[in-house]
This record gives structure tokens, C-alpha cells and sequence, in this order.
């Protein structure tokens, strides 16, 4: 795994694709492979993965882009899914409908695991980035309540109930949503009581799997919970966690994508052998059929789905959707793990069960490897790209915004408190640039030397009073700067992932005082 990643940041290739490559390349030498375990991966893989990904989203970004985002996450997974139950049924006689929608539903989910890695690195714009980090995010539950949907009427001879099948979709999406907003407000709560960054840890582990498993016991999405807590907490993050927790959690979360990415994107490649296993059983001409049928409807739906959408405006500002962004959003839409898993899923019973899982399996090949590879150079040849000189500047004003939030906020305290002049000035020396953290920190230090060798306990007192008023002050400020940041993020100001890097180097700066608070 370490080797693949490191091949893949010197040679520029996504991960993802070059992790199912490796693991292609294990499943045909003589070595043991991991077999996919359907519920160990939707159980214990992808909570954690979704709640991760969910944390780093921005919540105001989506809501103000939520009808693009159902469009892509309800619609245009609905479409694709009846499109090749439909397409099946009428190429391949030996398939019911409703088997084949159960692969539709399955492989109707893009996974924009590889895709986002590929924009995020080629500045692909934030409006796009939005788009189809939400999709991401929220198609999954529409996914997997089709696909419960097309299995339940197989098992139950063939039929497939429209009014049934909505009613359970309005409850799997109003159940997932409850139980992510009461797991999350009870996460909330429990915050408050917390000091430690170790506990606030382990209750951020815990989270996506106490959503996912509420949601599940009552028959509802456990992957729209475990999305709508990680959105919300993720969006409460300034408001709720120490800048100590925050900056742990995120190094823990850091590792657990990358291992689960890593380890998903394997298995996804170890499983060429059993997929093709028992295909000697269908006629060449059947599978050769399914399958590109299913990977056809798969990539023609969604790009004339965008293009319906090219009249709607993309984002607040009202700017449309261009046919740049369609041809982008298009080639976007990657399979991956969720779309095996589901289709691995399937019932041992399940009539043509090799034959799907087959056409599922080719459908996350095709999309992953081969527009996972050309994402890149097309972005490039579409000359779509962020505008980076305007995020900087709006992060800059932000900041500048910020530090006088810090200096109204010393002054008040001071006022307020009457402290010494010595820690007012102190702390005033590093908001005008005189000198910086690194270097208070080392005049304490020579300070505190030359007290304790004049052996003066008076000296040595005043000098840890002063260190403890320099350190409130600093960390009245610093909480002033990140509530400043947070009032520009909540205005649409400041885009979610500035807010983020800004809090990181206040964050720092807070790790950066002593026990007794000195700077």
C-alpha cells in the first residue's frame, strides 16, 4: 500500500486507480488474496469513509446548491438505475426486470473518491468541486434503497411495487435523516463535557458507526445518517472543538482515509478471479451483451442528464451551466466500492447473480481506470480552473479581518480585567508584527533563566503571573479570530476549505503555548 502511494505521488497518477491496478496484478500471481466481504465493507468500510468525507464538506456550499446536488444525488441515480433495468431487460432474455435493476441500482452511484483527488490537484473550480462532492455524498442512500427495492421484488416473484417502493424511499431518506441529526446533536452535547483531545477522538470514531447502526435498526439509510451527522458536526467543528482536538482528530482522519481508500481500492482489483469464475456457464455472446449494455447506459445517462441541466444555474451567483462544466462533470462520475460491495451483496440464490456482479465490476474498471487516467488531461485540455488569485485575496481580507477581531479583543480584556501592562503590551508586540510567537517565546525563556539564577522566588513568581496574563490574552484573541472567521464563513464570504486552512494556523499557533499559557 505505502509502495503504491508513493508510486503515485511521484509519477502524478491517482492512487485509486493505480491501488486497483496493484491489486489486479496480486489476483493473477500465486499469492492469497482478500476476499470482498460484502457486509464488512458496508458495515465497518464505508461509515467511516462517507463520515470523513462528510467532515471535510461544506455544509453552506451545499445547501446552497441543494437542488443541483438532488438533481445529481436522487435523479440522475433513479435514471441511470431504471435505464439499465430497462436497457437488460430488452437485450437479455434471461434476466427479469427486476434483476436487472438491482445491478442498475448498484452501479448507478458514482464514487468520487479518485475523480475529486484528480480535480483537487488540477484546480478544478469550487462550484464543480461542490457538485460533485455533494452528488457523492448523498447518492449512495438513493442507491441502496433502489437496490433494496429490486431484491426484495425478486425474492418476492418478480414484481416491482411503485407505491411501495416510494413509500420506502421516503422512509429510508426521513429515517437516515433523523438519526444523523440525533446523533449528532447527542455528539454535540456530549463535546461540552469534554476537555481531552484523546476522548474527543474516540467519540469522533465511534460517530459515523452509531449513525449508520441507529438508522439501520429501524429499516432507513445508515449512510444518509452518518453523512448528515458528519456534515453537520463538520460544520460545528469551530464552534465545538479545541483547536488541540481539532488539529489530533484531523491527523486521525487523514490516516483512516488513507488506509481504507488504500485497502478498498485493492480489494476492488483482488476480485478479477472471482468474478470471472463462473462465467463458462453463459454464452459468450450474452455476457459480452450485459455487459456492454450496462457499461453503455452508464456512460451516456449521465452526461444528458447535465446537459439538461445546462438552463439551471449553478450556484448562487446565477452562472449557468456551461458546456465545459457538463463535459467535466461527466467524465467525473467514477464507480467504485460501493457498486462491487452492493452487487456482491447479492443473494448466493439470486438468479444470474455471476453475470451481474460481472457487469458491475467491468462498469467500476472502465470508469475508474479509464477516466480515472484521462480526468486530468481533459480538465487541462477544458482550461477549467480555480480562480486561485480571488481565493487568496478573500483569505487574506479574512485574516486581516481576523487579527483586528484579536486586537478588539485584547483591548477588551484588558479593560475588563486590568491586567498587567507588561502581558498587554506583550501580546500587542505579536498582532503589529514586531515580533513574531517563536520569538516571545524565547525572550520568556531567557526572562525565566535569569530569575531562576538570581535564586528571587518574588522574581520567579511575578515572571509565571505575567507568562499565565500573556497566555489568556493570547487565547482570548485567538478565540476572537476564529469567531470573526467563522462570521465570514456563515455570511458566504469565505469559502469552507479557506475557513479550514485559516483555522489550522490559529490552531497552530494555540499548540504553540506552553502549559502555563506562555507565548
Amino acid at each position: 500500500m505505502l509502495l503504491v502511494r508513493v508510486a503515485a505521488d511521484r509519477s502524478g497518477l491517482p492512487a485509486a486507480v493505480l491501488f486497483v491496478l496493484a491489486g489486479s496484478a496480486l489476483a493473477l500471481l500465486p499469492v492469497p488474496t482478500a476476499p470482498l466481504d460484502p457486509d464488512v465493507v458496508l458495515q465497518l468500510v464505508i461509515p467511516p469513509l462517507l463520515y470523513a468525507a462528510a467532515l471535510n464538506a461544506s455544509l453552506f456550499e451545499i445547501r446552497s446548491n441543494l437542488r443541483r446536488i438532488a438533481s445529481l444525488s436522487v435523479g440522475l441515480v433513479l435514471m441511470t438505475g431504471l435505464a439499465v433495468g430497462v436497457a437488460l431487460d430488452l437485450v437479455v432474455a434471461e434476466l427479469s426486470f427486476a434483476a436487472a435493476l438491482a445491478l442498475g441500482a448498484a452501479v448507478a452511484p458514482p464514487d468520487p473518491v479518485a475523480a475529486l483527488a484528480i480535480g483537487r490537484r488540477a484546480r478544478l473550480p469550487s462550484r464543480l468541486t461542490t457538485l460533485i462532492e455533494g452528488e457523492g455524498l448523498l447518492n449512495d442512500a438513493t442507491a441502496l434503497t433502489l437496490y433494496g427495492i429490486a431484491v426484495t421484488a425478486v425474492a418476492a416473484g418478480g414484481d416491482v411495487s411503485v407505491p411501495e417502493g416510494v413509500g420506502r424511499f421516503l422512509f429510508a431518506v426521513a429515517g437516515g435523516l433523523a438519526a444523523g441529526v440525533l446523533v449528532a446533536w447527542v455528539v454535540r452535547a456530549s463535546r461540552r463535557h469534554l476537555d481531552d483531545p484523546l476522548l474527543e477522538n474516540a467519540l469522533s470514531l465511534a460517530t459515523p458507526f452509531a449513525a449508520y447502526a441507529l438508522a439501520e435498526s429501524v429499516d432507513a439509510s445508515g449512510v444518509l445518517a452518518v453523512v448528515i451527522a458528519g456534515l453537520w458536526l463538520g460544520h460545528q467543528s469551530p464552534l465545538i472543538e479545541s483547536g488541540a482536538s481539532r488539529l489530533q482528530t484531523r491527523a486521525v482522519w487523514r490516516l483512516i482515509e488513507f488506509v481504507l481508500e488504500g485497502y478498498v481500492f485493492l480489494l476492488i482489483g483482488q476480485q478479477l478471479p472471482d468474478v470471472i469464475a463462473d462465467l463458462d456457464r453463459y454464452p459468450t455472446s450474452t455476457v459480452v451483451t450485459a455487459a456492454g449494455a450496462t457499461v453503455a447506459v452508464v456512460l451516456l445517462v449521465r452526461p444528458l442528464w447535465l446537459l439538461g441541466l445546462r438552463g439551471e444555474t449553478l450556484d448562487p451567483d446565477g452562472r449557468p451551466l456551461s458546456l465545459r462544466d457538463v463535459v467535466a462533470l461527466s467524465w467525473s462520475g467514477t464507480r467504485g466500492v460501493i457498486t462491487l460491495a452492493t452487487a456482491a451483496a447479492l443473494p448466493l440464490a439470486f438468479p444470474d447473480r455471476h453475470l451481474l456482479l460481472f457487469c458491475a465490476y467491468l462498469v467500476v474498471l472502465v470508469t475508474l481506470v479509464g477516466q480515472g487516467l484521462t480526468f486530468a488531461p481533459l480538465l487541462r485540455a477544458l482550461k477549467l480552473r480555480a480562480a486561485d488569485a480571488d481565493e487568496r485575496r478573500v483569505r487574506a481580507e479574512a485574516r486581516l479581518a481576523a487579527v483586528d477581531a484579536g486586537r478588539e479583543r485584547i483591548d477588551e480584556v484588558i479593560e475588563e480585567q486590568q491586567l498587567p501592562e507588561d502581558a498587554a503590551r506583550r501580546v500587542r508586540q505579536l498582532y503589529e508584527g514586531r515580533r513574531t510567537v517563536a520569538e516571545q517565546r524565547l525572550v520568556r525563556t531567557r526572562e525565566r533563566l535569569d530569575a531562576l539564577d538570581d535564586a528571587d522566588e518574588d522574581a520567579v513568581e511575578r515572571l509565571s503571573s505575567a507568562v499565565e496574563a500573556v497566555g489568556a490574552l493570547r487565547r482570548a484573541a485567538l478565540d476572537a479570530e476564529r469567531e470573526e472567521l467563522v462570521r465570514w464563513r456563515d455570511a458566504g464570504r469565505l469559502p469552507e476549505s479557506s475557513l479550514r486552512a485559516l483555522l489550522r494556523e490559529l490552531d497552530h499557533q494555540e499548540g504553540l503555548l506552553s502549559g502555563g499559557g506562555g507565548a
